[in-house]
C-alpha cells in the first residue's frame, strides 16, 4: 500500500502565498503520475492548474511533490488533495492513491 501525507494548509489573506507539501510512504516500486487537486466547497474534485501563480515541484528521489500558491484568492479556498499513480512491483499496475486533503482557507 502507499500512503500520502500532506501538510503546509492553513489559513492566509488574499494576495499571500502558502507552500503544500506531500510525501509517499510504502512499498512503492514506481511512481508515475504525482500531483494535486482540489475541491472548493459545493464543487467537483479538479486538478489544479499549474502555470502562474500555482507551481508543482517534484522530487522523485524523496516522492515528494510540492505546490507553491502566491497571490492566492478566495476563490483558491478549498480542500486540497495530493494524489498519485503507482506501481507497487516490477511490471505491475498503477494504481490511484489520494492523501487525506489538506485545507486551504483565503480570507481577511
Amino acid at each position: 500500500q502507499v500512503q500520502l501525507v500532506e501538510s503546509g494548509g492553513g489559513l492566509v489573506q488574499p494576495g499571500g502565498s502558502l507552500r503544500l507539501s506531500c510525501t509517499a510512504s510504502g512499498s512503492i516500486f514506481n511512481i508515475a503520475v504525482m500531483g494535486w487537486y482540489r475541491q472548493a466547497p459545493g464543487k467537483q474534485r479538479e486538478l489544479v492548474a499549474t502555470g502562474g501563480r500555482f507551481t508543482i515541484s517534484r522530487d522523485n528521489a524523496k516522492n515528494t511533490v510540492d505546490l507553491q500558491m502566491n497571490s492566492l484568492k478566495p476563490d483558491d479556498t478549498a480542500v486540497y488533495y495530493c494524489y498519485c499513480n503507482a506501481a507497487l512491483r516490477i511490471g505491475g499496475p498503477l494504481y490511484a492513491y489520494w492523501g487525506q486533503g489538506t485545507q486551504v482557507t483565503v480570507s481577511s
